[in-house]
């Protein structure tokens, strides 16, 4: 059995910026599943969905929440998993204060986090994490490099063409 990755958001309006994540993890072919779970007003099913992650088998954790943003942290007090943090942007301090919600996380609980909004990374992260037991995930990632790095020289292609006109 492979192992899936839970997407943990803290409010459905995260969905938006959790769409590249989703898509990411569809393209990898990553077997996942998607809750909400509020670390503030369901932290009882916070505690049971990360104490039986492992059980349940799952590899990753991704939680993505904005302002407190401590949904990461509480999940990663109750797992022995990895948890990747998405922090939101918001309309108070543009997503400062959820990355630093995230980053901040105190000795012994580590949360690994990527950027505000940063989803479709996070789901790399996942990949990169359970292509450690997956040669077929890791030639699937090796294969991913190469066509960014193929698009990158392509664009460059065009533009040294039409620079030279």
């Amino acid at each position: 059995m492979s192992l899936k990755v839970a997407v943990i958001m803290g409010s459905d309006s995260d969905l938006p910026a959790m769409e590249p994540c989703l898509r990411a993890l569809d393209r990898f072919a990553i077997p996942y599943e998607v809750h909400i779970i509020s670390a503030h007003r369901t932290p009882a099913q916070a505690e049971a969905f990360a104490s039986g992650a492992a059980d349940n088998g799952f590899g990753v954790i991704i939680a993505a929440a904005g302002k407190a943003a401590h949904l990461a942290g509480v999940l990663a007090a109750y797992t022995t998993l990895p948890v990747i943090g998405v922090p939101i942007k918001t309309s108070m301090m543009g997503g400062l204060d959820s990355l630093l919600s995230m980053v901040q996380m105190p000795a012994g609980i580590p949360v690994a986090c990527v950027a505000v909004d940063g989803g479709g990374n996070a789901a790399i992260l996942a990949a990169q994490i359970l292509a450690l037991g997956d040669p077929a995930l890791t030639e699937k990632l090796r294969v991913h490099k190469a066509d960014m790095e193929q698009a990158v020289m392509e664009k460059d292609k065009k533009l040294q063409e039409a620079r030279t006109k």
